[in-house]
Protein backbone atom coordinates (compact mmCIF):
# COMPACT_ATOMS: atom_id res chain seq x y z
CA UNK A 1 0.00 0.00 0.00
CA UNK A 2 1.74 3.17 -1.08
CA UNK A 3 0.80 5.39 2.08
CA UNK A 4 3.13 7.20 4.51
CA UNK A 5 1.58 5.35 8.08
CA UNK A 6 2.80 8.36 9.88
CA UNK A 7 0.96 11.34 7.68
CA UNK A 8 -2.01 8.93 7.46
CA UNK A 9 -2.56 8.99 11.20
CA UNK A 10 -1.54 12.93 11.78
CA UNK A 11 -4.00 13.30 9.05
CA UNK A 12 -6.49 11.25 10.80
CA UNK A 13 -6.13 13.40 13.99
CA UNK A 14 -5.78 16.69 12.75
CA UNK A 15 -9.27 16.02 10.62
CA UNK A 16 -11.34 15.94 14.38
CA UNK A 17 -10.97 19.60 13.95
CA UNK A 18 -13.84 19.85 11.06
CA UNK A 19 -17.13 18.57 12.00
CA UNK A 20 -20.49 18.82 11.88
CA UNK A 21 -22.46 20.38 14.71
CA UNK A 22 -23.11 17.94 17.63
CA UNK A 23 -24.45 18.23 21.49
CA UNK A 24 -21.22 18.71 23.91
CA UNK A 25 -21.86 15.40 25.56
CA UNK A 26 -21.74 13.42 22.09
CA UNK A 27 -18.60 15.42 21.39
CA UNK A 28 -16.75 14.84 24.24
CA UNK A 29 -17.80 11.19 23.94
CA UNK A 30 -16.36 10.79 20.70
CA UNK A 31 -13.16 12.77 21.30
CA UNK A 32 -13.32 9.97 23.59
CA UNK A 33 -13.85 6.62 21.96
CA UNK A 34 -11.37 8.65 18.90
CA UNK A 35 -8.83 8.30 21.04
CA UNK A 36 -9.05 5.10 23.02
CA UNK A 37 -9.69 3.82 19.43
CA UNK A 38 -6.40 5.43 18.10
CA UNK A 39 -4.58 3.71 20.07
CA UNK A 40 -5.62 0.32 19.93
CA UNK A 41 -5.26 0.91 16.04
CA UNK A 42 -1.42 2.19 16.65
CA UNK A 43 -0.95 -1.12 18.91
CA UNK A 44 -2.76 -3.59 16.22
CA UNK A 45 -5.68 -4.42 18.55
CA UNK A 46 -7.93 -3.61 15.39
CA UNK A 47 -10.61 -5.87 16.83
CA UNK A 48 -11.03 -3.51 19.10
CA UNK A 49 -9.70 -0.10 17.92
CA UNK A 50 -11.78 0.03 14.60
CA UNK A 51 -15.54 -0.59 16.86
CA UNK A 52 -14.25 2.43 18.29
CA UNK A 53 -13.47 4.33 16.07
CA UNK A 54 -16.92 3.45 14.10
CA UNK A 55 -19.04 4.91 17.24
CA UNK A 56 -16.92 8.26 17.22
CA UNK A 57 -17.69 8.59 14.11
CA UNK A 58 -21.65 7.68 14.54
CA UNK A 59 -21.86 10.08 17.13
CA UNK A 60 -19.52 13.20 15.98
CA UNK A 61 -19.23 12.67 11.95
CA UNK A 62 -16.08 14.05 10.97
CA UNK A 63 -14.26 13.63 7.85
CA UNK A 64 -10.57 13.10 9.95
CA UNK A 65 -12.56 10.44 11.99
CA UNK A 66 -14.20 9.25 8.93
CA UNK A 67 -10.74 8.35 6.89
CA UNK A 68 -8.98 7.31 10.04
CA UNK A 69 -11.62 4.52 9.98
CA UNK A 70 -11.14 3.43 6.80
CA UNK A 71 -7.36 3.23 7.36
CA UNK A 72 -8.43 1.08 11.14
CA UNK A 73 -10.16 -1.46 8.35
CA UNK A 74 -7.69 -1.56 6.27
CA UNK A 75 -5.01 -2.47 8.59
CA UNK A 76 -7.50 -4.67 10.02
CA UNK A 77 -8.02 -7.17 6.23
CA UNK A 78 -11.57 -5.76 5.88
CA UNK A 79 -11.10 -4.43 2.70
CA UNK A 80 -14.40 -4.08 1.57
CA UNK A 81 -15.70 -2.56 4.44
CA UNK A 82 -12.43 -0.07 3.80
CA UNK A 83 -13.39 0.80 0.18
CA UNK A 84 -16.64 1.58 1.34
CA UNK A 85 -14.99 3.41 4.08
CA UNK A 86 -12.88 5.50 1.74
CA UNK A 87 -15.62 5.82 -0.67
CA UNK A 88 -17.53 7.68 1.56
CA UNK A 89 -14.95 9.83 2.68
CA UNK A 90 -14.64 11.59 -0.60
CA UNK A 91 -18.26 11.56 -1.33
CA UNK A 92 -17.84 13.73 1.98
CA UNK A 93 -14.90 15.99 0.67
CA UNK A 94 -16.79 16.44 -2.35
CA UNK A 95 -19.82 18.76 -0.77
CA UNK A 96 -16.98 20.73 1.43
CA UNK A 97 -16.84 23.83 0.10
CA UNK A 98 -13.18 25.19 -1.34
CA UNK A 99 -11.84 25.97 1.45
CA UNK A 100 -12.72 22.88 2.88
CA UNK A 101 -11.23 20.57 0.41
CA UNK A 102 -8.28 22.31 0.22
CA UNK A 103 -7.46 21.28 3.53
CA UNK A 104 -8.14 17.86 2.74
CA UNK A 105 -6.10 17.16 -0.24
CA UNK A 106 -3.76 15.27 1.43
CA UNK A 107 -5.96 12.76 2.71
CA UNK A 108 -8.21 12.74 -0.22
CA UNK A 109 -4.94 12.05 -2.30
CA UNK A 110 -4.13 9.19 0.08
CA UNK A 111 -7.87 7.81 -0.59
CA UNK A 112 -7.66 7.86 -4.24
CA UNK A 113 -4.46 5.26 -3.73
CA UNK A 114 -5.82 3.65 -1.28
CA UNK A 115 -9.00 2.67 -2.96
CA UNK A 116 -7.34 1.81 -6.22
CA UNK A 117 -4.93 -0.46 -4.46
CA UNK A 118 -7.68 -2.49 -2.59
CA UNK A 119 -10.02 -2.24 -4.92
CA UNK A 120 -9.16 -5.37 -7.20
CA UNK A 121 -8.16 -7.65 -3.79
CA UNK A 122 -12.26 -7.25 -2.88
CA UNK A 123 -13.59 -10.66 -2.77
CA UNK A 124 -17.23 -10.95 -4.48
CA UNK A 125 -20.34 -13.20 -3.11
CA UNK A 126 -23.19 -14.39 -4.88
CA UNK A 127 -25.83 -15.72 -3.01
CA UNK A 128 -28.87 -17.91 -4.94
CA UNK A 129 -31.82 -19.21 -3.69
CA UNK A 130 -32.88 -23.03 -5.32
CA UNK A 131 -36.27 -22.43 -7.90
CA UNK A 132 -38.41 -24.53 -5.11
CA UNK A 133 -37.93 -21.68 -2.59
CA UNK A 134 -40.96 -20.67 -0.91
CA UNK A 135 -42.22 -17.29 -1.13
CA UNK A 136 -41.16 -15.52 1.41
CA UNK A 137 -37.50 -17.03 2.54
CA UNK A 138 -35.20 -15.18 4.75
CA UNK A 139 -31.64 -15.19 3.71
CA UNK A 140 -28.98 -13.12 6.25
CA UNK A 141 -25.30 -13.10 5.55
CA UNK A 142 -23.58 -12.70 9.20
CA UNK A 143 -26.68 -11.10 10.77
CA UNK A 144 -27.12 -9.00 7.52
CA UNK A 145 -30.84 -9.56 5.87
CA UNK A 146 -30.66 -9.79 2.10
CA UNK A 147 -33.51 -8.81 0.06
CA UNK A 148 -34.52 -10.45 -3.10
CA UNK A 149 -32.64 -7.29 -5.30
CA UNK A 150 -29.57 -8.51 -3.63
CA UNK A 151 -29.45 -12.67 -4.03
CA UNK A 152 -28.20 -13.71 -7.42
CA UNK A 153 -25.93 -10.49 -7.55
CA UNK A 154 -22.12 -10.80 -6.98
CA UNK A 155 -21.59 -8.31 -3.73
CA UNK A 156 -18.55 -7.78 -2.02
CA UNK A 157 -17.20 -9.02 1.07
CA UNK A 158 -14.78 -8.89 3.03
CA UNK A 159 -12.41 -12.23 3.49
CA UNK A 160 -12.22 -14.58 6.06
CA UNK A 161 -15.37 -16.46 7.04
CA UNK A 162 -18.90 -15.65 6.45
CA UNK A 163 -21.94 -16.82 8.18
CA UNK A 164 -25.34 -17.71 6.23
CA UNK A 165 -28.54 -18.49 7.05
CA UNK A 166 -31.95 -19.33 5.47
CA UNK A 167 -35.56 -19.87 6.62
CA UNK A 168 -38.50 -20.34 5.14
CA UNK A 169 -41.64 -19.19 6.17
CA UNK A 170 -42.24 -21.26 9.91
CA UNK A 171 -39.44 -23.90 9.05
CA UNK A 172 -35.96 -23.72 10.75
CA UNK A 173 -33.02 -22.18 10.42
CA UNK A 174 -30.38 -23.68 7.75
CA UNK A 175 -26.71 -22.49 8.44
CA UNK A 176 -23.99 -22.26 6.25
CA UNK A 177 -20.45 -21.45 7.39
CA UNK A 178 -18.31 -20.63 4.33
CA UNK A 179 -14.69 -18.78 3.67
CA UNK A 180 -13.35 -16.60 0.71
CA UNK A 181 -9.94 -15.15 0.22
CA UNK A 182 -8.49 -12.04 -1.45
CA UNK A 183 -9.73 -11.60 -4.80
CA UNK A 184 -12.26 -14.60 -4.79
CA UNK A 185 -15.27 -14.92 -6.83
CA UNK A 186 -17.80 -17.65 -5.47
CA UNK A 187 -21.26 -18.55 -6.26
CA UNK A 188 -23.59 -20.44 -3.68
CA UNK A 189 -26.55 -21.82 -4.38
CA UNK A 190 -28.51 -21.97 -0.85
CA UNK A 191 -29.98 -24.58 1.13
CA UNK A 192 -33.93 -24.16 2.27
CA UNK A 193 -34.97 -26.42 4.60
CA UNK A 194 -39.19 -26.72 4.41
CA UNK A 195 -41.79 -26.21 7.11
CA UNK A 196 -42.97 -29.50 8.71
CA UNK A 197 -46.54 -30.19 7.15
CA UNK A 198 -49.03 -29.36 10.50
CA UNK A 199 -50.09 -32.18 12.02
CA UNK A 200 -53.77 -32.77 12.60
CA UNK A 201 -55.16 -31.58 15.78
CA UNK A 202 -55.56 -34.48 18.32
CA UNK A 203 -59.28 -35.96 18.34
CA UNK A 204 -61.22 -35.21 21.15
CA UNK A 205 -61.66 -37.84 23.84
CA UNK A 206 -65.03 -38.80 24.77
CA UNK A 207 -65.41 -37.70 28.53
CA UNK A 208 -65.20 -40.19 31.18
CA UNK A 209 -68.86 -41.49 32.41
CA UNK A 210 -69.37 -40.56 35.53
CA UNK A 211 -68.52 -42.63 38.62
CA UNK A 212 -71.83 -43.99 40.17
CA UNK A 213 -72.15 -44.42 43.92
CA UNK A 214 -71.93 -48.46 44.80
CA UNK A 215 -75.50 -49.67 45.24
CA UNK A 216 -75.96 -53.05 47.26
CA UNK A 217 -77.55 -56.31 45.17
CA UNK A 218 -81.01 -56.13 45.70
CA UNK A 219 -82.41 -59.41 46.88
CA UNK A 220 -83.60 -62.62 45.07
CA UNK A 221 -86.89 -62.48 44.58
CA UNK A 222 -89.28 -65.01 46.30
CA UNK A 223 -90.45 -68.03 44.29
CA UNK A 224 -93.79 -66.76 43.82
CA UNK A 225 -92.57 -63.83 42.01
CA UNK A 226 -92.00 -65.08 38.68
CA UNK A 227 -95.48 -64.66 37.69
CA UNK A 228 -95.13 -60.48 38.25
CA UNK A 229 -91.94 -60.22 36.28
CA UNK A 230 -91.43 -56.85 34.39
CA UNK A 231 -91.86 -57.49 30.38
CA UNK A 232 -88.79 -58.01 29.03
CA UNK A 233 -89.22 -56.26 25.45
CA UNK A 234 -91.15 -58.00 22.60
CA UNK A 235 -90.69 -61.61 22.22
CA UNK A 236 -89.25 -64.12 19.25
CA UNK A 237 -92.93 -64.59 18.08
CA UNK A 238 -93.66 -60.96 18.29
CA UNK A 239 -90.59 -59.75 15.66
CA UNK A 240 -91.43 -62.54 13.49
CA UNK A 241 -95.03 -61.00 13.12
CA UNK A 242 -93.36 -57.33 12.50
CA UNK A 243 -90.91 -59.07 9.96
CA UNK A 244 -93.54 -61.03 7.99
CA UNK A 245 -95.89 -58.26 8.12
CA UNK A 246 -93.26 -55.80 6.64
CA UNK A 247 -92.87 -58.55 4.00
CA UNK A 248 -96.17 -58.35 3.06
CA UNK A 249 -96.59 -54.61 2.99
CA UNK A 250 -93.80 -54.41 0.71
CA UNK A 251 -95.15 -57.34 -1.74
CA UNK A 252 -98.27 -54.95 -1.70
CA UNK A 253 -96.21 -52.08 -3.14
CA UNK A 254 -93.83 -54.01 -5.71
CA UNK A 255 -97.20 -55.54 -6.52
CA UNK A 256 -99.10 -52.49 -7.30
CA UNK A 257 -96.31 -50.88 -9.17
CA UNK A 258 -95.65 -53.54 -10.93
CA UNK A 259 -99.10 -54.05 -12.48
CA UNK A 260 -99.42 -50.53 -12.88
CA UNK A 261 -96.01 -50.84 -15.42
CA UNK A 262 -97.69 -53.96 -17.16
CA UNK A 263 -100.81 -52.14 -18.09
CA UNK A 264 -98.38 -49.36 -19.23
CA UNK A 265 -96.11 -51.66 -21.28
CA UNK A 266 -99.71 -53.09 -22.65
CA UNK A 267 -100.87 -50.03 -24.43
CA UNK A 268 -97.69 -50.07 -25.77
CA UNK A 269 -97.71 -53.25 -27.45
CA UNK A 270 -101.22 -52.24 -28.63
CA UNK A 271 -100.48 -49.22 -30.16
CA UNK A 272 -97.54 -51.57 -32.09
CA UNK A 273 -99.87 -54.02 -33.39
CA UNK A 274 -102.90 -54.31 -35.62
CA UNK A 275 -105.45 -57.35 -35.92
CA UNK A 276 -104.65 -59.35 -39.53
CA UNK A 277 -107.57 -61.09 -38.95
CA UNK A 278 -110.03 -62.62 -35.71
CA UNK A 279 -107.67 -63.61 -32.80
CA UNK A 280 -105.07 -63.30 -35.40
CA UNK A 281 -102.75 -59.97 -34.25
CA UNK A 282 -99.42 -58.92 -36.39
CA UNK A 283 -97.28 -56.69 -34.13
CA UNK A 284 -94.07 -55.08 -34.91
CA UNK A 285 -90.61 -55.41 -33.00
CA UNK A 286 -91.81 -52.66 -30.40
CA UNK A 287 -95.16 -54.22 -29.93
CA UNK A 288 -93.44 -57.44 -29.63
CA UNK A 289 -91.15 -56.41 -26.90
CA UNK A 290 -93.52 -54.32 -25.48
CA UNK A 291 -96.11 -57.36 -25.26
CA UNK A 292 -93.05 -59.47 -24.09
CA UNK A 293 -92.70 -57.17 -20.92
CA UNK A 294 -96.18 -57.07 -19.79
CA UNK A 295 -96.50 -60.52 -19.40
CA UNK A 296 -93.09 -60.85 -17.68
CA UNK A 297 -94.58 -57.41 -15.19
CA UNK A 298 -97.92 -59.11 -14.66
CA UNK A 299 -96.47 -62.46 -13.07
CA UNK A 300 -94.46 -60.30 -10.93
CA UNK A 301 -97.18 -58.12 -9.86
CA UNK A 302 -99.51 -61.42 -9.46
CA UNK A 303 -97.08 -62.85 -7.01
CA UNK A 304 -96.41 -60.12 -5.00
CA UNK A 305 -99.83 -58.73 -4.54
CA UNK A 306 -100.86 -62.24 -3.44
CA UNK A 307 -98.06 -62.94 -1.39
CA UNK A 308 -97.86 -59.33 0.03
CA UNK A 309 -101.66 -60.11 1.28
CA UNK A 310 -101.34 -63.74 2.55
CA UNK A 311 -98.13 -62.35 4.73
CA UNK A 312 -100.10 -58.78 5.57
CA UNK A 313 -103.37 -60.88 6.71
CA UNK A 314 -101.35 -63.53 8.59
CA UNK A 315 -99.25 -61.01 10.60
CA UNK A 316 -102.28 -58.85 11.35
CA UNK A 317 -104.45 -62.24 12.16
CA UNK A 318 -101.67 -62.79 14.97
CA UNK A 319 -101.47 -59.72 16.58
CA UNK A 320 -104.86 -59.89 17.10
CA UNK A 321 -104.75 -62.99 18.78
CA UNK A 322 -102.17 -62.96 20.99
CA UNK A 323 -102.79 -62.53 24.44
CA UNK A 324 -101.96 -59.21 26.19
CA UNK A 325 -99.25 -58.53 28.52
CA UNK A 326 -99.67 -58.65 32.02
CA UNK A 327 -98.64 -55.57 33.92
CA UNK A 328 -96.72 -55.53 37.08
CA UNK A 329 -98.97 -54.79 40.06
CA UNK A 330 -97.78 -52.20 41.98
CA UNK A 331 -96.06 -53.03 45.41
CA UNK A 332 -98.31 -53.25 48.60
CA UNK A 333 -96.50 -51.67 51.62
CA UNK A 334 -98.02 -51.76 54.60
CA UNK A 335 -97.01 -49.76 57.75
CA UNK A 336 -97.48 -50.44 61.26
CA UNK A 337 -96.80 -47.86 63.78
CA UNK A 338 -96.00 -49.54 67.35
CA UNK A 339 -95.42 -47.76 71.05
CA UNK A 340 -95.28 -47.96 74.18
CA UNK A 341 -94.15 -46.80 77.65
CA UNK A 342 -90.66 -47.69 76.23
CA UNK A 343 -90.61 -45.48 73.01
CA UNK A 344 -92.10 -46.32 69.89
CA UNK A 345 -91.31 -47.19 66.17
CA UNK A 346 -92.55 -47.66 62.83
CA UNK A 347 -92.09 -51.01 60.79
CA UNK A 348 -92.32 -51.20 57.05
CA UNK A 349 -93.57 -54.27 55.14
CA UNK A 350 -93.27 -55.17 51.50
CA UNK A 351 -94.10 -57.44 48.41
CA UNK A 352 -92.08 -57.33 45.47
Amino acid sequence: MRFSWSLSICLGVLGVAIAAPASAQAVAVAESLFDRGLADMLAGRYDTGCPALAESQRLDPRPGRLFTLAECEAKWGRIATAVARYNDYLAMVDRMSEAERVMQSARRKLAHEQRRALAPLVPRLTLSLPPDAPAGTRVQRDGMTLEQPSLGVALPVDPGEHVVTTQAPGGPVTEKRLTIGRSESRVIVLEVTPSAPEEPPPAEQPPSPARLPSVAPLAAPSPGAGANAPDQGPSGRRVVTYVAGGVGVAGLVVGSVTGWMALDESGVAAENCRDVSPGNARCNPAGIAAGNRAKQLGLVSTVSFGAGVALAGAAALVLLLEPAPRRQPAPAVSWELTGGQAGGGVVMHGRW
